[in-house]
């Protein structure tokens, strides 16, 4: 408990004695004309005790055109209480309702502790080097392209190169992994790390403000202004709902009273009516559910933009996956080389120089395969189609056969093989290709079956590779559908045609590896990024990110979705019907100001203590 949290708890126990006390009063006749002003002041002072904040609140609500409130319902219907005598039960009311709103406050503050360890990736300082110096500075003061020092037990401030050591990196807040990720010298490493061992220094490679800490803590603060269907109904139900329940208690007091007579018992009964109605089992419970899912989620590593994000792929019965660096790992290497009329490395040479101003996987595995190469001129990347450049005063072209059949290059044959093609010509004339084999990732077949046993009706491939190569995927992993051989703009009319096919009332879903597939995860009901460390597109373009390039996250994720909409219906349903029912017995005078309490506090910590189970997902 925080210390605001233990200073109520203890309020409530000295509140709770003294109304104790107060019960011990005798109430006989005899004993009424001598003591009831003593057991009014004991019951007076356990009724401040508890509720002076609440009273508060409701002058401060009502002085600012604030009227229908808990706050305001809590007053009225305790102060009305001990108006007509009922001191026990007026004094009751107000301790138990703040007995909720602790336990309210507990559980908001274990749900967002989840949220909070996240945000205690921000680094609060850098050390610096500049002219032999090292300074400690704020990181958004250092520049791109210098160097930062970064000793063991130390958090990465900005993203960057490493340029001198190694070292482990608890990546465990980013992910939700717990194993270290080693680098050494060239490797990259992201902000919001904690360095465990070894001094590194890093080349920065991004201001503050772009770094992944920057972009991850953004998109933390946000989540909670996405609010989920369900939710924002609520809160408008909330507002409507109050002064109708309001008006119908004041009803209830005045006009059988003025039928039947006997006041006080048609006010008990209105004061209870009030009591009943107050929402805050619906107020607190749907907004802590959402609230709880996304807290859960951040504990695996995944990024949950928003409460309408979780509510959507709840509903979700279509998914559809990009290939690289999603299903498969996206570490590309060149397993065969086959030149026509040139040398082995003459064509890897080729290849490799023409290939060097891409960052495409396929390009970097070609460049490290071939070591040292020859400077490309005049280099122009073609989207869909591959790469021309002059090498050593030679017009080369490395890409697919819509490439080759462009820069008039004639292909001897079909060419088998289950790995990426990369085929090159020279001068217009067809020298050779590479293969180029990407590796299935582990969790992929295990993560789709475990899609279908969720309720997934369709899984579909979206890729660039070559009918031969996404077949032979699909099949190996377990996929409905594959489409091959589409460009760019190719994958979002194909997303196009397998949304409108999608069911009824369900939603569809897109995964990808964040980095050129932005247009499909913001066309798609819920765009959802793979592996997105340190990728500027996958923040921005998708709904919720799998930070841990985990493919065994996103079934998980889809449980915590259902779970959590699942709870909120529970709760939504649990505890209108208690209400209604209690309300209806209040008006009848069967229910007193007791069941009354149980219908609002105890209703509200029942469905509390259901939302918290949003948090205790666990993976597998």
């Amino acid at each position: 408990m925080s210390k605001k949290q233990k200073k109520m708890l203890i309020r409530i126990i000295i509140a709770a004695v003294i109304f104790a006390a107060g019960m011990f009063i005798p109430e006989s006749e005899e004993m009424l004309s001598v003591m009831w002003f003593v057991r009014l002041a004991v019951f007076l002072g356990a009724y401040f005790t508890a509720g002076w904040d609440i009273l508060w609140k409701a002058i401060r609500n009502i002085a600012h055109g604030q009227v229908f409130d808990e706050n305001f319902l809590m007053t009225v219907a305790s102060i009305g209480a001990m108006v007509i005598g009922e001191y026990s039960e007026g004094v009751a009311v107000l301790i138990f309702y703040q007995v909720g709103e602790l336990f309210q406050s507990v559980a908001v503050g274990k749900s967002r502790k989840s949220i909070s360890d996240m945000m205690d990736i921000n680094p609060e300082f850098a050390n610096v080097e500049r002219n032999g110096e090292i300074n400690e500075v704020e990181p958004d003061e250092v520049e791109v392209g210098e160097t930062v020092v970064i000793k063991p037990g130390e958090r990465v401030p900005l993203d960057g190169e490493v340029i001198f050591g190694s070292s482990g990196l608890n990546t465990a807040a980013l992910t939700g992994e717990s194993a270290l990720r080693e680098v050494t010298v060239g490797d990259e490493v992201i902000s919001g790390s904690v360095n465990a061992n070894g001094l590194l220094k890093i080349r920065v490679s991004k201001p503050y403000s772009d770094s992944t800490v920057a972009k991850i803590l953004e998109l933390v603060e946000n989540s909670s202004e996405n609010k989920a269907k369900t939710e924002s109904f609520i809160t408008r139900f909330a507002r409507v709902y109050t002064p109708i329940v309001v008006i119908a208690a004041v009803v209830l007091a005045v006009v059988p009273s003025l039928i039947f007579g006997n006041w006080s018992d048609w006010i008990y009964r209105a004061l209870t009516f009030l009591v009943v109605s107050c929402p805050c089992a619906l107020v607190i419970s749907v907004p802590l559910s959402y609230f709880g899912g996304i807290g859960g989620a951040s504990r695996h590593g995944i990024m949950i933009k928003g409460a309408n994000y979780l509510e959507t792929l709840a509903k979700a019965k279509t998914f559809v996956f990009d290939k690289t660096g999603t299903l498969t790992k996206g570490t590309f290497s060149v397993t065969e080389i086959s030149p026509v009329g040139i040398s082995e490395s003459e064509l890897l040479g080729f290849c490799a120089a023409a290939e060097s101003i891409s960052n495409h996987p396929i390009a970097l595995s070609v460049c490290r395969k071939a070591g040292e190469f020859p400077k490309a001129e005049n280099a122009e990347e073609i989207a869909g189609f591959g790469v021309k450049a002059e090498v050593s005063g030679r017009k080369v072209a490395v890409g697919n056969a819509r490439l080759m059949e462009q820069v008039g290059a004639k292909i001897p044959g079909e060419i088998k093989s289950s790995g990426t093609v990369v085929l090159c010509a020279v001068d217009g004339e067809y020298c050779g290709c590479l293969i180029v084999s990407d590796e299935v990732k582990s969790g992929s077949k295990s993560a789709l079956a475990e899609l279908k046993r969720l309720g997934a009706e369709k899984t579909v491939m979206l890729t660039g590779d070559r009918k031969i190569t996404a077949e032979e995927i699909a099949l190996k992993i377990g996929l409905d559908e594959v489409r091959s051989q589409l460009l760019p703009d190719g994958k979002v009319k194909a997303l196009e045609e397998i949304y409108s096919q999608k069911p009824p009332k369900s939603t569809l879903a897109y995964v990808g590896d964040g980095m050129n597939d932005a247009p499909s995860l913001a066309r798609a009901d819920v765009g959802i990024a793979m592996g997105a460390l340190g990728s500027d597109a996958a923040i921005e373009a998708a709904d919720i990110v799998l930070m841990n390039d985990n493919i065994e996250n996103l079934p998980l994720c889809v449980r915590i979705s259902r779970k959590t909409r699942r709870i909120v219906t529970e709760n939504i349903v649990f505890a209108l019907g208690i209400k209604v029912a209690v309300l209806v017995m209040a008006a009848l005078g069967i229910s007193n100001m007791w069941a009354a309490v149980f219908a609002d506090v105890g209703v509200s910590v029942i469905a509390i203590i259901n939302a918290m189970r949003c948090m205790r997902i666990k993976a597998g």
